[in-house]
């Protein structure tokens, strides 16, 4: 399992893209999805919700649980991915690509998401 260098990570297993023009994309890792098992539902943030970095802000449900949904990052919505709302199986196959959750333009973000290396040494894989 490689987690992408270009990202950073949050504790709670979510990654968040670079800022660009002031928004970042946010998902969850590939460790998560894995533990999560097959997705089966994913509810999402709304477009315009604003969300708190540590709060929760949505859901994902498998077969094996239901696991909150954290916002890495301090900001409004700006857009959800409805991809995964109608195939949630897109966040255990592509949790990098088309498997992303929401955008988010960034209000604040906390000084301590971690590098790629970082979150792999905390996550253990």
């Amino acid at each position: 399992m490689s987690n992408p260098q270009q990202l950073r990570y949050s504790k709670e297993h979510e990654w968040l893209s670079a800022v660009e023009d002031g928004v970042a994309t946010i998902g969850i890792t590939e460790f998560a999805a894995n533990a999560l098992g097959d997705v089966v539902y994913a509810q999402l943030p709304e477009v315009g919700d604003t969300v708190t970095a540590g709060e929760t802000c949505g859901e994902l449900e498998s077969t094996k649980s239901v696991s909150d949904l954290y916002s890495p990052v301090t900001g409004e919505v700006t857009a959800a991915n409805q991809d995964v709302v109608d195939d949630p199986s897109l966040v255990n196959s592509a949790p990098f690509e088309g498997g992303w959750l929401f955008k988010v333009r960034v209000a604040d973000e906390p000084k301590d998401l971690l590098s790629a290396d970082e979150y792999t040494e905390f996550s253990g894989n």
